[in-house]
């Protein structure tokens, strides 16, 4: 039976909600587990991102696999999105989610005993884990990165987001309902997930919220590049999605090229679009993660 846990984590009068998975209820004295932190991305808040529960579907939370795995697994629901709090100022950007990590991370060190985590981090949640490695990088064992954007060259979605740069730069926060979800799927190969995942993350979703902030898709639009691999010291693992259409396969190479340490990985997964744990074929997904994570250095 995999044990879970709330928190609330405070970030200046932000109210972060912080969630834990492993698969048994902590002990005294017992020693560490491997703590793995998932970064949700721009849409999605991080419960329902990586512990989705999906009728007639297995192996979509990423957090009981992990778990199963012996992983100590946390997520937090970055500012204004899911069961976290908005301040009311700005739009929680990519910097701002680097700073709730700044918040969350100490908290994990201290619920844990573990000396350091392991990340991974989806869409603007690989940028957000990206500048909190920079950051912080005594913090971090490794970092797993999928659907990152580096300079957003060649990036079909970028493009046509751009024609909607000034809305989402004129409001703080954009709608979300079944249609938009839905759309996130069906947008670089439709038949890449099953129909019921945008139903589930519906579900989940909605009754939290009808509003997400425009942060990151004002930073992925107009104030790339945020991320500095060369200033990203830790063993690094870069998927990408077959059809992904924001992570152009150029731009991640001169990302990794550019990243200093020699234990790194790059993973192109077949049959992949945008969300590679959330895809008919996500068993791919969870095999390369484990594989970095448990690889010797």
């Amino acid at each position: 039976m995999i044990w879970s846990q709330d928190y609330f984590v405070n970030r200046e009068d932000v109210r972060l909600y912080v969630y834990r998975k492993r698969d048994n209820a902590p002990q005294s004295g017992e020693p560490a587990k491997p703590v793995l932190l998932l970064v949700h991305g721009s849409t999605v808040s991080g419960r329902n991102t990586y512990d989705l529960q999906v009728p007639g579907g297995e192996d979509y939370s990423v957090m009981d696999h992990f778990a199963a795995l012996g992983y100590d697994v946390w997520t937090v629901d970055h500012e204004g999105y899911g069961r976290s709090s908005w301040s009311g100022r700005g739009n929680s950007d990519v910097r701002t989610g680097a700073l709730d990590l700044a918040a969350v991370v100490p908290f994990i060190l201290k619920e844990t005993g573990a000396e350091q985590v392991h990340i991974f981090g989806s869409s603007s949640g690989a940028l957000r884990a990206c500048l909190y490695t920079e950051a912080h990088p005594h913090t971090v064992a490794r970092l797993a990165l999928s659907a990152l954007v580096y300079t957003g060259a060649g990036s079909p979605t970028l493009e046509q987001r751009r024609k909607k740069l000034p809305e989402y730069s004129a409001s703080p926060r954009r709608k979300v309902d079944l249609a938009f979800y839905e759309g996130m799927f069906n947008r670089d190969k439709p038949g890449s997930s099953e129909d019921s995942v945008p139903k589930a993350i519906a579900a989940a979703e909605l009754p939290l919220v009808s509003e997400v902030p425009t942060g990151t898709y004002v930073d992925m639009c107009a104030h790339l590049p945020l991320a500095r691999p060369e200033a990203i010291p830790c063993p690094t693992l870069v998927i990408r999605g077959e059809f992904d259409g924001i992570a152009a396969e150029p731009d991640l190479l001169d990302f990794f090229a550019r990243l200093p340490t020699k234990d790194k990985q790059f993973v192109v997964l077949s049959g992949i679009a945008h969300n590679p744990m959330m895809g008919v074929v996500r068993k791919k997904f969870h095999t390369a993660l484990e594989n970095f994570l448990k690889a010797p250095l």
